[in-house]
Order: C-alpha cells, then sequence, then structure tokens
C-alpha cells in the first residue's frame, strides 16, 4: 500500500462512512478496512493523514482512533499465538520513528487518542525494543513550548503509572533504573522553572492555568518513579522538592479559585496531588522524610480547617485526611497528637465536619441511588471525605482509644439527642451518629463477613438495640429513607457480631422493607439479606438456614421479585443476587415457588437479552436460572424437558442476533441442561440443530467463549460422538483442536477435547487422524514450549497410552521420525514429569508410564532400554517429591488483554461448573497400579527386572520397595 495522495483521499473516504449512524453503511465500511489493515505501510498511511493539516478536523480524529484501535488490537497479537506479525517490522519503526513528534504538534483531539497508542507500544516495547522514547520525550523538556510539555508528561504518567502497582521484579528495577537515569534531573528541573514561570506570570489566568496543569502532571509521574523504592536521586534532591510541595500546598493563587461548586479546579487537582505525594512519603519512607513531618502535617491541618464542604475538594480533602492518617498510625509520630487540645480541634474542625450528611450526598442519594450505593457499600469510596474521615477516626482511636472516645462520646450524646428532639428535622444528626459509631468501634474486617473485630469500649448489641432496631421497626418503610438506610447498613456492616437471634430478628424487617420507594433503601434490604444467608459458623453451617427461612418464603421471593418492578431497579443487582442465595438457602424448600419464578426469570431474560447493560444484574439471573435449573432436576431429573421447552427459544434468540455478552452464558447452560440428559438416552432434535453454529470460527475468536464451547462440544462428544461422526463433523472439531493447541491461553483446553474425543470417540474413525494430530503436538513443542503446554502434552501421551496402550504410542511417534519416541522420553518426560501437579493428572501420568515401562517391548530392548531405569526412576520421583515449581522461558509471554472494542470475558457460573472428570475412574492409586504392572512384568520376564532396578538409588529402591509391599507384589 504505497503512501499517495489517492490512498489517503480513498482512506479519508472509508473513515468518514465510519462515522455514519446508520449500520449498514458502517458495519461493511469497518469490516473491508480490517481487511486491508494487515497490508503493509497501512498504519503509515493511517499517520500522515492524521497529519494532513488541510483534511477535515473530524476525519482526522476518526483516523487517530482507528491508528489507536489498530495498534491495541495488532501491536502484542503474535506474541500469544506464535502466529506471524500483523505488523510488518518496517512500519514498526516507522510508527515508533514518527508517533511522538506527531503526537505532540498534533491538536488535543488527536494527541490524546495519539498518546494511549504510545503507552500501548510503550508498554509492550519499552525500555528494550524502543530505548530512544525517554529521551526524545525528555527533549521535549527544553522547547519552553508548554502544550507540548504537557503532551510529554501526559504520555510519561500513562507509561510510568503501572510502576505504581507492579510486582518488585529485576527487569521492573532496570526499567525504573533507566527511566530515572534519563529523567529525574530533568524533571527536577521542570518543577523548578515552572514554578519560577508562575510567578512571572502571577497575573496571567490563562498562562498560569498551563503551568499549574504541567505542575500535577510533574507530581502525578513522581508519585509513580517513587512507587517502588526511594531513588537516590530524589532522596539526594528531597529539600527541594518538599519545599516546592509546602510552597504550592500553602500559595494563594486567587485567580484559579473556580465559581464552581461540583467541578474540581487545576489548583484542587495539584493539591491534592501533592497530599498523594507527601502520603506516600509519610508511608513507605517514613524515616527520610521525618523532618518534613511537622511542617506538613501544619501545613495539611491548616488547609483542611479553611476547605469547604463543596465537592469540588472531595479528593483534595480525602487525600489530605488520609495523609493524616498515615502520620497518626506511627509511633514516633504520636507526640504531634497527644495534645488533648489538638486531638479536640481534629476531631471538631476536621473529622465531624467531613463525617456529616451533606446536601451532595442526598442530591446523590434521591437523583443518582446506584452512584451512592456504590460509593458507601461497594467501597468505591475511597476517594471520599467520609471514608478518608472515617478511616482518621479509626487510626486516632487505635492509637488514643481512651481520649478519642471521651472526646467523640460527647459528641454522640449531642448528636443523638438533637435527633430526638426533632426526628424528621434532624435526621442528618442521627445518621452521623450512626457513621461515627461505626467508625469508632470498627478494628478489622473483610469483605465476606463485615466487621469482625471491634473495639471493647462500644456497646455494639445495645447501640443496635436502642438506636438502630427501632428505625427498622417504624411502620412506614418511606420514613427518613437515608436513616432507614444508615440502620440496613449498620446491619449489615456487624452482621458477624450481633448473634444469630438478632440477625434472624432482624430478617423480617429487612424484607419488610424490599417494597420500599427509595432504591437505595431496598437495594440496601437486598444486599442485607443476601450477606446474612452467606454467613457460616464455625463449623461452616450456614447461620441462617432453609428451616429459619421457610415460614418468611413468599414475603421474601415475593418481596423480591417485586421489588425488580419498582422503578428504577428492573435491573437490580443486589435483588438479583438476594433472589439467587434465597434459592441457594432453600433448596428444595423453594420449589413450591419454582412454578411462579421460572416464569419471571425467563420473561426478564428475554428483556434484559434486548440490551444488556448491568454486567452483574446478568450474571446473578443466570446464576439463578442455573441454580433453578439443578434444584427441580435433582427432584424430578424429567423437568429438563420443561427447562428446555421455555429456555431454548430465549437462547436461540441470544445466539441468532449474536449478543456477545451472554453468548458465555447460553453455552454453560446448555452445556449444564445436555449433562443433566447423560445417561438418560440420546441428545434431543434443537440440541443438533444448534450443533454446527458451534463449530463456526468466528465464535471461537472471541476469548469468552472458547472455555465454555470447548465444555459444550465435550458434552455433545459424551452422549453422541457417533451421530457428530454421521453428520460429518470430526474433522471441524479437529479444526478446533488445532486451534487451541495453537494458542499458548488456549491450549489445554485443546488438551481437554482430545482427551475426551480419545474416551468417548469411535476409536476407528479417529486413529487415522492421530498422526496428524501428534505431528502438530510436537511441532507446537517445538516452536514455543512453556510449562502449562508441557504438563498437559506428557499428561495427554500418558493418558493416550492409559487409552490405547504404551505399543501404539511409541510406534505413532517413531513414524513421524525414527526413534523420536526416545527424544520424547529424554526432552520430555524425564526432565519435566515433576511439573505435573493436579492429583487427578499425576495419576494418568502414573498409569500412562506404567504401561510404557511394562507393556512395551520396544522399552527393554536397545535403542530405548537404557532409559528404562531413568524413566522408572522419575516416575518414582513423581510420587515422592512436591510438584517443580519452575517455570520455563517460554512463559513470559504477553497476553492480549487489551483488544478494541467490547470482548465478553468468560465468567463462570457456580451454580453450572462442570463436574470433575477422571478419566480413568477405574483406577484409586498410581503407586498401587505400578507395583502390580511391574509384578506382571516380572513373571513375563523372569531375571530382567532386578537388573533394571539395581540401577535406581538407593532412595528410590526403598520407595519401589514400599509400593510393592503394600500392593502384596514381589518383582525379585
Amino acid at each position: 500500500m504505497e503512501i499517495n495522495e489517492t490512498n489517503l483521499q480513498s482512506l479519508a473516504g472509508y473513515l468518514e462512512l465510519t462515522l455514519s449512524p446508520d449500520p449498514n453503511v458502517r458495519k461493511p465500511v469497518e469490516k473491508s478496512l480490517e481487511s486491508i489493515e494487515m497490508h503493509r505501510n497501512y498504519p503509515v498511511l493511517l499517520l500522515n493523514l492524521i497529519d494532513k493539516q488541510d483534511m477535515d478536523m473530524t476525519i482526522r480524529v476518526a483516523g487517530a482512533i482507528a491508528f489507536k484501535n489498530y495498534i491495541k488490537r495488532n501491536w502484542a497479537a503474535h506474541e500469544d499465538t506464535d502466529g506471524p506479525d500483523k505488523i510488518h517490522q518496517d512500519d514498526r519503526n516507522t510508527i515508533k520513528a514518527l508517533i511522538v513528534t506527531l503526537m505532540l504538534r498534533s491538536p488535543s483531539a488527536i494527541q490524546k487518542q495519539l498518546s494511549d497508542a504510545v503507552s500501548i507500544i510503550g508498554k509492550h516495547d519499552f525500555p528494550k525494543k524502543w530505548p530512544q522514547l525517554i529521551d526524545e520525550m525528555v527533549e521535549k523538556f527544553a522547547t519552553g513550548d508548554f502544550n507540548v510539555i504537557n503532551g510529554v508528561l501526559q504520555t510519561a504518567h500513562s507509561l510510568f503509572k503501572r510502576y505504581r502497582y507492579e510486582f518488585k521484579s529485576q527487569s521492573l528495577w532496570e526499567e525504573i533504573k533507566l527511566v530515572l537515569d534519563r529523567m529525574a534531573k530533568p524533571l527536577t528541573d521542570l518543577l523548578i522553572n515552572t514554578i519560577q514561570l508562575a510567578k512571572v506570570h502571577e497575573n496571567n489566568t490563562e498562562a498560569l492555568k498551563v503551568i499549574y496543569g504541567s505542575l500535577v502532571l510533574v507530581c502525578k509521574v513522581f508519585f509513580s518513579l517513587n512507587s517502588q523504592d526511594l531513588p537516590e536521586f530524589f532522596e539526594d534532591n528531597m529539600s527541594v522538592w518538599m519545599t516546592a510541595f509546602n510552597d504550592l500546598l500553602t500559595a494563594d493563587v486567587p485567580c484559579l479559585r473556580t465559581g464552581e461548586d461540583e467541578d474540581a479546579g487545576v489548583l484542587e487537582h495539584l493539591r491534592s496531588q501533592i497530599c498523594e505525594n507527601i502520603g506516600l512519603y509519610a508511608q513507605k519512607y517514613d524515616e527520610e522524610f521525618g523532618t518534613y513531618m511537622q511542617t506538613f502535617v501544619t501545613a495539611v491541618w491548616e488547609l483542611l480547617v479553611k476547605t469547604g464542604i463543596q465537592t469540588k475538594y472531595d479528593s483534595l480533602v480525602s487525600n489530605a485526611l488520609q495523609f493524616l492518617s498515615v502520620v497518626a498510625e506511627r509511633n514516633h509520630y504520636r507526640k504531634i497528637f497527644e495534645n488533648p487540645e489538638i486531638l479536640a480541634n481534629i476531631c471538631e474542625k476536621v473529622v465531624i465536619p467531613n463525617l456529616d450528611f451533606r446536601q451532595s450526598d442526598e442530591e446523590l442519594f434521591e437523583d443518582s441511588p446506584e452512584e451512592y450505593i456504590r460509593r458507601d457499600i461497594e467501597g468505591s469510596d475511597i476517594d471520599t471525605r467520609r471514608r478518608a474521615a472515617c478511616d482518621l477516626v479509626k487510626t486516632l482511636s487505635q492509637n488514643f482509644e481512651a481520649k478519642i472516645f471521651a472526646i467523640f462520646g460527647q459528641y454522640l450524646e449531642i448528636l443523638l439527642a438533637k435527633y430526638k428532639e426533632n426526628p424528621a428535622a434532624n435526621w442528618r444528626a442521627k445518621d452521623t451518629a450512626v457513621y461515627l459509631v461505626t467508625s469508632l468501634a470498627s478494628r478489622g474486617g473483610t469483605q465476606k463477613h463485615g466487621i469482625t473485630h471491634v473495639s471493647e469500649l462500644v456497646p455494639l448489641p445495645q447501640f443496635c438495640a436502642q438506636h438502630i432496631v427501632p428505625e427498622l421497626e417504624r411502620p412506614n418503610i418511606n420514613e427518613l429513607p437515608v436513616l432507614k438506610s444508615a440502620a440496613i447498613k449498620f446491619v449489615m456492616v456487624f452482621r458477624s457480631l450481633l448473634g444469630p437471634q438478632t440477625l434472624l430478628a432482624c430478617i423480617p424487617h429487612l424484607i419488610r422493607h424490599l417494597p420500599a420507594e427509595s432504591v437505595v433503601v431496598h437495594s440496601y434490604a437486598a444486599c442485607a439479606i443476601e450477606k446474612i444467608l452467606v454467613m457460616r459458623d464455625s463449623n461452616q453451617q450456614l447461620v441462617i438456614t432453609a428451616q429459619h427461612l421457610t415460614p418468611f418464603i413468599n414475603d421474601l421471593l415475593g418481596g423480591l421479585f417485586g421489588t425488580l418492578a419498582l422503578p428504577g431497579s428492573s435491573e437490580n443487582e443486589y435483588v438479583m443476587k438476594a433472589i439467587m442465595r434465597s434459592f441457594s438457602t432453600l433448596q428444595e424448600a423453594a420449589m413450591p415457588y419454582m412454578a411462579v419464578a421460572l416464569p419471571r426469570l425467563t420473561e426478564i431474560l428475554t428483556l434484559v437479552a434486548k440490551n444488556p447493560s448491568r454486567p452483574h444484574f446478568n450474571h446473578y439471573l443466570f446464576e439463578t436460572l442455573s441454580l433453578a435449573v439443578k434444584i427441580v432436576c435433582k427432584t424430578e431429573p424429567a423437568a429438563v424437558s420443561s427447562f428446555e421447552e421455555a429456555l431454548f427459544p430465549v437462547f436461540q434468540g441470544i445466539l441468532q442476533q449474536d449478543i456477545l455478552e451472554f453468548m458465555p452464558y447460553v453455552f454453560q447452560m446448555l452445556s449444564l441442561l445436555l449433562e443433566i440428559r447423560e445417561g438418560s438416552g440420546s441428545i434431543p432434535e434443537p440440541y443438533w440443530a444448534l450443533f454446527p453454529c458451534l463449530l463456526v470460527p468466528a465464535l471461537w475468536d472471541r476469548p469468552g467463549n472458547v472455555t465454555p464451547l470447548i465444555r459444550l462440544i465435550t458434552a455433545f462428544i459424551r452422549q453422541g460422538s457417533a451421530q457428530i461422526g454421521a453428520l460429518g463433523k470430526l474433522n471441524a472439531v479437529l479444526g478446533i483442536f488445532q486451534k487451541m493447541i495453537a494458542s499458548k491461553s488456549n491450549d489445554h483446553e485443546g488438551f481437554y477435547l482430545m482427551q475426551n474425543l480419545l474416551a468417548y470417540y469411535p476409536n476407528a474413525e479417529l486413529q487415522p487422524n492421530m498422526r496428524q494430530i501428534f505431528a502438530l503436538l510436537f511441532q507446537r513443542l517445538s516452536l514455543s514450549k512453556t510449562t502449562k503446554y508441557v504438563r498437559g502434552i506428557i499428561v495427554f501421551l500418558c493418558y493416550y497410552t492409559a487409552k490405547m496402550g504404551a505399543t501404539p504410542l511409541v510406534e505413532l511417534i517413531d513414524q513421524i521420525q525414527a526413534n523420536m519416541f526416545g527424544m520424547v522420553v529424554d526432552r520430555v518426560f524425564i526432565p519435566d514429569m515433576a511439573k505435573v501437579s493436579s492429583e487427578m493428572d499425576r495419576k494418568i501420568v502414573a498409569v500412562g508410564i506404567a504401561k510404557i515401562l511394562t507393556e512395551c517391548p520396544a522399552m527393554l530392548a536397545p535403542p530405548y532400554l537404557e532409559r528404562w531405569s531413568r524413566l522408572l526412576q522419575a516416575l518414582v520421583e513423581l510420587f515422592e517429591l512436591p510438584p517443580d515449581q519452575t517455570t520455563l522461558d517460554g512463559d513470559h509471554f504477553i497476553e492480549v488483554d487489551d483488544a478494541p472494542g467490547y470482548q465478553a470475558a468468560f465468567s463462570q457460573l457456580s451454580y453450572a461448573q462442570p463436574k470433575s472428570q477422571d478419566f480413568l475412574a477405574d483406577i484409586s492409586d498410581g503407586r498401587k497400579y505400578l507395583a502390580e504392572s511391574l509384578g506382571k512384568l516380572a513373571q513375563t520376564r523372569p531375571g530382567e527386572l532386578p537388573t533394571l532396578v539395581a540401577i535406581l538409588g538407593d532412595n528410590h529402591k526403598q520407595a519401589l520397595q514400599k509400593y510393592c509391599d503394600q500392593a502384596g507384589v514381589r518383582i525379585a
């Protein structure tokens, strides 16, 4: 594809059509672009189009987006499949030579897309394949053009932010060292120069916005570069950075104050990032940072006192409070907080104001209940002031328990008395009181169990009985909804400590709140029910059993399904999860309600399939359907036909309309239904009508489909292998096997498919293909050897031996290349057998190797005889030693985790899990099998075995003798 005007105009025409709202116009063009993107020079042509100043801006932006998606799709794709590289090396070099300069001179809309593309390329190529990137970026600091500098800083931030969370490794250290060597000093110089520039332009608001925007990015890059360890350069220049941080934190820049209440301005962003930076230093490098601690505590404290309650300050206040929490945790800074006056000031002027339920919180509660819930009970409130104030209370109450309880005890009494005076007007006071008690009491817990440790100074059951239960008992479930939700949340949070009797007494109240008008209240009620039902006691028995729940069954299930009909909750994930959990607890006791529930669930599935938008709701819906199938079919196996009748039309619609999000779920449910039918005769016709569609290659290109499709195909193989042959579909199934084996991600699925074929497919039809299958397996082994693949091929070869015999295995491998079986023993079995880790796989290996050793004449004659003892020794080590955890070089490949567009991920349905399959169920013990096999060999070839065994080491001989003694076998 040449870089010329004709091709540029043609590409521009295509890109313009991709913007069409009409899918009949858009989709064919998108397909055409995908078909030509593998041509050489295509990405370079895109970059030329993006850079064309006279081109329409909309098309240039579309080109930038197309380029970014092209990079996402193809830059690292070949690293997983070992297929051909879709981007020519010359194109790769040209892209890396052009992209940074092009990005920096582009308008902001294009710059953002190209910056993302640089980050993707950098993730895979920097620093080893793109060492010049860092120098190219640092050079731009000297331009003085802040639009260019900010572009570089934004890219650096995108590139380096993974340092914040990546695991420590030698390669990571080397990369960070390279970055620090090239960037630490220029970044420090940039900080100093930018602060000087801010003084020069102190009366120019527009210039200051750009300059302060740069400072925000400088601080973000600083955070990333300091996240893993304290670099020597930054330690040596700590005074420069900390002086700058303190000046920026305390400086007042009136012209950068915004009139907005909600959206933070550049000044708030900068102060927030500085608080995050000093929080990092206080937490990780407090020894080196200690001399600055008092200065920053004072600065942060003063900043908090004068910062308003507007939401634009939330991130700043949250990070500032977190900094104080980190400092308060350190024993050697206790003296800062020990003064009772300072503690009282912190409680009064910082904590209480930030625990209060603000007007903006109330608006969120009413207008955006999902966002409110996400922050409040899902833990995404990590950046909210309430959470940060709560964390500060916890820290202070742990270190200064008596003093804090004395101070807050007074506030608690005032708040509760204020509420009592006029509940309707002063409900916020009680909400703050409940939040304060939760913060004071909490000493530790988990997501699964809620709070599990509390302060002895908080009388939890007493507070619950006096102040929480009365709120739940109020007859009007729609009165004071914020307080209702706080009371329900209190029960939910402290569920592990309130005791079974209190929880059981609360369940009717929670059920009663399911029809509440407030989305938050009925969501919390459903969430609390679900969390209580999953609780177990010390003996791992359910705290609330079916027996406890049965008296409420109609109110519970009727209330939950009724909630789904309320405005704003038609796809409420907490309600659907509570329905699932209720079925799980009730089991057979839910049977009388199934006649009502199943049509309703099917109806819901039909509706959400039209526009899947709530992944969690959809997941719990399919879980509930799977659970219903299992509960009903456990009691009445024949009822599987009724489920098929009800669900097949919906499933067919989902598959025909290609609803990506639901397809992995549908495949799992079809597998479940088909597996329930095992042993009941033939597979019904509707399944066979579907079978050819399951083999279409496009389905297998979507990562989320692979695991459930393999399971479904193997269910067909187990029950209908003759029919697969009659339909002439064996080659298509083998094509799937070939595709799976070629992928490092999915090779284990290929082995599983082939094991099922060996176990259930007619050998006469399968055998003619086996030489080609083995050739494919060894080709992949020689091209890209990973630990997972080596395990898989060892288990597969041993299962083949267990199923077909040792001699057929050796003959088949030696047909591919003379004496090749010897190489397999030397290079695969002996060195890597110990990598097989699961018990079931180890049993397969034990049986296969035992058969090779004892039932294969070729192993007892040259050239393979010399390997016999070493192979037996490796098998004994498999039995006696723990699995080998070392990895192979081929393991370090990059998964393509950022494919363009939406990719439906595979989510395993817990209630539709496949049964574990034991391919050698008739053999219980590998050691015993080996001993018995050696015993038979000793009888058929007397005198040979002692000579072969004599070569073993003493420990191996002792272990082998033990197996023989236990099996009652003599081999001498």
